[in-house]
């Protein structure tokens, strides 16, 4: 039985050029989310997309019922693939993630998508926590500058330190080059 699963959050058009949130990267993000996604696929691994919209309609971005709020094409779910519905920037918290991935007897994650220092971070958090093996791809994942007591953090330093912290104590932080020739050496 396989017991790895890949888990893609919040790669959404809102996220992208023309979106209401941009971020930094987004778009070779994406290609590398969509090279693991279709090695995850070829080795039958377990898929779950989590999409992220916010209760409200004003919100300033993933609002509900908007193209913004979609999947992008670049990671379409395929039919039979899970999608997770989420609120919060925990891809765990008040959703069906845990028992979905209980169900199926997954034991490892490979987690991609956005933003690195919010619902990446909050995310592999917590699956370690469950007790996951959680591995990262670091340039699968895309994030944007931030201010802070009136300072401007450029968005590479911020994917950088939240790259840092989770390998720090939390998941395997790797290359998706990495873990693609990782994955057909185990073919």
């Amino acid at each position: 039985m396989n017991t790895h699963a890949l888990i893609i959050i919040d790669i959404q058009n809102d996220y992208f050029a023309g979106g209401k949130w941009p971020l930094e990267g987004v778009e070779r993000a994406a290609e590398n989310a969509a090279r693991l996604l279709q090695a995850a696929r070829d080795a039958n691994d377990l898929i779950v997309h989590v999409r992220h919209e916010f209760d409200s309609a004003d919100a300033p971005f993933f609002a509900p019922g908007t193209s913004g709020a979609a999947i992008h094409p670049s990671v379409q779910p395929m039919p039979g693939e899970t999608v997770i519905l989420k609120h919060k920037v925990n891809a765990f918290l008040s959703t069906d993630l845990a028992p979905t991935l209980e169900r199926q007897g997954i034991r490892s994650l490979t987690v991609v998508g956005s933003m690195s220092h919010m619902c990446i971070d909050a995310a592999v958090r917590a699956a370690a926590d469950l007790g996951y093996e959680v591995t990262v791809a670091h340039d699968a994942c895309a994030t944007l500058a931030l201010e802070f007591n009136g300072k401007r953090v450029p968005a590479a330093q911020v994917h950088e330190a939240s790259m840092a912290a989770l390998a720090f104590a939390y998941a395997s932080v790797r290359s998706t080059d990495a873990l693609l020739q990782e994955a057909a050496g185990h073919a």
